[in-house]
């Protein structure tokens, strides 16, 4: 009922609403809608009450509630199914759940707050309440499990030239998955996947983005190392038009990888990273090293050359020594 109200409101832009136009068109009764106009306006929404005219919507929250995003989307079938929670411990748990239980392929899992957010290597991720995009996206990719990890890429270089469209900061990409400027981290991405020995079952790809946070909001032990887009920019951001690109943006690539393969991923995957040409750290459980970062090979691993030859890194964490981050 409430999102039908918004739908019509929306629709009639700065114009009151009479409340008789209403009840008619949702064969309701006006008490019925003045009741759930009061519970819209609680939720955030400015709307102007006039004894004669009706009502008339002034201000949309930026809050990340389906019927917002759905309104601003321009996909076909990414982003049309949300579920939507005010906090979560993790929306990546909740779209595994989801998933498992056969949620189909382009649903997503949204959360003003995390509690439990987590990123790669099992690190915590900073989730405070209504001021990032905290958001899971569940695919069902015809992908063998050696291929999954080009799906990181992917949603790396959508969710980065997602932001340069919104914000026109030059953001770059820092292998694998991390979005960053001048050397401090913006977003970062997580992908999990279930799978059996020659079928992927599934992948959930979470994405965290630093949007509205603060700089006294960060915890101070990453204050020289993460940063957001508001502070970057020096304004606000709408996270529903951020969201509504980001889905744009993944739903294109995820598209043109179905039908074409990954070539023009990685093509763009190496224009907008920062890491090619660096030299870095390498570190995993097995191995440390140095040396400088040469190129990806056909599976996305970092190719980079040390004084003992050249090595191939799949996964571990990897530091840009020289930080000449944030351009493209």
């Amino acid at each position: 009922m409430r999102i039908k109200i918004l739908e019509l409101l929306r629709s009639h832009s700065d114009v009151y609403v009479s409340g008789e136009m209403i009840s008619k068109q949702l064969s309701v009764s006006r008490t019925t809608i003045w009741k759930n106009i009061q519970a819209i306006k609680q939720a955030g929404y400015a709307i102007e009450s006039h004894p004669r005219k009706g009502y008339c919507l002034r201000h949309v929250p930026d809050l990340l509630i389906p019927g917002e995003v759905v309104a601003n989307l321009e996909t076909s079938w990414l982003g049309r199914d949300i579920s939507y929670f005010a906090s979560i411990g993790s929306t990546n748990d909740e779209a595994k759940k989801m998933a498992a239980n056969g949620k189909a392929t382009g649903a997503v899992v949204l959360a003003e707050r995390q509690t439990c957010g987590h990123g790669r290597l099992a690190r915590e991720w900073f989730s405070p309440n209504g001021a990032g995009i905290w958001l899971s996206v569940i695919l069902r990719p015809r992908l063998l499990p050696k291929d999954a990890p080009k799906i990181t890429l992917l949603a790396a270089v959508a969710v980065n030239q997602a932001i340069i469209n919104c914000t026109g900061l030059a953001t770059g990409i820092k292998w694998p998955n991390d979005i960053v400027f001048q050397g401090k981290k913006i977003a970062g991405i997580l992908t999990e996947m279930n799978a059996e020995m020659d079928a992927v079952n599934y992948i959930v790809l979470g994405i965290g983005i630093n949007v509205n946070v603060k700089f006294d909001d960060f915890p101070a032990e990453i204050h020289t190392i993460a940063s957001s887009l508001s502070m970057l920019a020096g304004h606000s951001i709408s996270r529903i038009k951020l969201l509504a690109e980001i889905l744009l943006q993944l739903e294109r690539l995820y598209e043109e990888v179905c039908r074409d393969g990954f070539e023009h991923v990685f093509h763009e995957w190496r224009r907008m990273t920062t890491t090619l040409g660096q030299m870095v750290d390498v570190s995993s459980t097995e191995q440390s090293f140095c040396g400088v970062a040469i190129d990806i090979d056909d599976n996305g691993a970092l190719l980079v050359d040390t004084s003992r030859g050249r090595e191939c890194v799949l996964a571990g964490d990897v530091k840009v020594r020289l930080r000449q981050e944030g351009g493209l």
